[in-house]
């Protein structure tokens, strides 16, 4: 634990973009699993989704992804229908990542306003309900051979276009998290374990000092 840790988690948090958000459709296979939340981390994306099959749960190779599901909050809902109404009962708009007649190139859709990507499973890609409830349709123009990308590279070349498009507009330029959700992310990150002391009896975080400690000794 030091100074620089701290520092560095604190320019982490200072990117981080709360309404550029991934939602995945049954993506089922771990290491795109990995691969996705990597890049999520990578563009400061702080949340994804992940439509999973019911009583199972969000399937993640914890040594292949580096432990990058701690750095990006993951919620899981059972129907893509419940997701996306959640998604946009926040008032973002869902880009899916989907062939169709109605669909756009990737480029020229606007991701510095609230929205978030939706990538389908690796061999059937967005199901039919996910992409009647996405707001629009993008795809990625292919020259090759290939019909389309693995789904984990789709999901970087659309993120890493919306981090492109968010940095022109200034989108990192301040911390744009909630005082709260700020102060919260920051403990859990630099004190893990104590983190979860805390919720499983119920306590309020501590303070952090200047190096990242905790300062005043553990709340009973």
């Amino acid at each position: 634990m030091s100074a620089e840790r701290l520092a560095r988690m604190r320019a982490t948090l200072d990117r981080r973009q709360p309404d550029l958000q991934v939602l995945l459709d049954q993506v089922h296979k771990p290491h795109n699993l990995s691969a996705i939340l990597r890049t999520c981390d990578a563009v400061g994306v702080a949340e994804a989704h992940a439509v999973t099959a019911a009583g199972k749960g969000f399937d993640l190779h914890r040594h292949s992804s580096a432990g990058i599901g701690q750095w990006v909050d993951v919620h899981t809902h059972e129907a893509v229908d419940e997701a996306v109404s959640a998604l946009q009962a926040r008032d973002l708009k869902v880009y899916a990542a989907h062939l169709s007649e109605r669909a756009v190139d990737f480029r020229s859709v606007d991701y510095t306003r609230p929205c978030a990507v939706l990538l389908g499973a690796e061999l059937h890609g967005v199901s039919a309900q996910g992409a009647e409830l996405a707001d629009e349709h993008v795809v990625i123009p292919m020259a090759g051979l290939g019909a389309s990308l693995n789904v984990s590279v789709a999901g970087a070349v659309l993120l890493f276009e919306a981090q492109r498009q968010r940095a022109a507009a200034g989108a990192y330029d301040r911390p744009r998290l909630d005082a709260a959700t700020y102060r919260r992310k920051l403990f859990e990150w630099m004190q893990p374990r104590i983190a979860r002391y805390c919720r499983e009896r119920g306590l309020a975080y501590p303070q952090l000092d200047e190096e990242g400690h905790v300062s005043g000794g553990l709340p009973q």
